[in-house]
Order: structure tokens, then sequence, then C-alpha cells
């Protein structure tokens, strides 16, 4: 709680609705997509993204296009990833590439045995360039 209070102490909003404190951003509205064939769009500078059904197998990668037109090139973004419905696997993020259309999030299954039986779900937050 005193992190966000230190954080946001000297903060703008803009008439759209985005939070900025330097070049720290946050949109306001909904933040979540449903991927469908590795694929999803979400034109917002952090929210959560619900893969479809896996069952990438144990050591395997799943590759996430997202589609964001709050995304350029030059910024930072800033992904971590958690089991949905899956409860068998460990997903972790090994790469994220922003591009100037989105952001390529690739998630490797590092568990020894076991592939994905589910959904996970990736979170992202742009730090603008």
């Amino acid at each position: 709680l005193e992190f966000r209070r230190v954080l946001f102490r000297s903060t703008t909003v803009t008439a759209t609705g985005l939070i900025s404190g330097g070049s720290f951003q946050l949109d306001t509205g909904t933040k979540t997509a449903t991927a469908s064939g590795g694929a999803a769009t979400l034109n917002k500078d952090s929210g959560k993204i619900t893969s479809e059904t896996l069952s990438t197998a144990a050591g395997s990668t799943y590759t996430l296009t997202l589609t964001n037109s709050a995304i350029v090139a030059a910024d930072m973004v800033f992904a971590s990833v958690a089991l949905g419905t899956a409860t068998t696997g460990m997903p972790v993020v090994t790469r994220v590439t922003p591009n100037a259309t989105g952001v390529v999030i690739i998630i490797q299954n590092i568990h020894a045995s076991a592939a994905f039986n589910g959904t996970i779900v990736i979170s992202f937050m742009v730090a603008k360039a």
C-alpha cells in the first residue's frame, strides 16, 4: 500500500482515462482478452490474456502474438504467466519481443514430464520508451 501512495503521488489523468506518472502508464476499462490459435488483440498498456486450452508438452513452447496499438517496438514490455484452468505443467516466460504492431510472448513448459491441460493466463505491462 505504501508503494502505491509513492508511485501515484504525482500522477495525471487524461481525458481518455489514461493514468500516467512519468513513463509509467495504466489504462482504464476492460483489460482482458482471450487468445485463439495463439493470437489475441488488446489495445491497452497493461492487461491479462487467457490462452485457448493448451496441451503443450513438457519442454515445449507456446507463442502468444498480441496485437496491441498501445505498443511500439522501442517499448519495454514486462510479462508474467500463471496457470489458468490448467492443473499440470509449469509455465515460464522465456522471451518478450515488442514490435510495431504489438508483442510476441513465448512461454515454455519447464515441467519434467507433464503437459499443460488447460488454459494459462499471461499478464503484461508496457513501459513507454
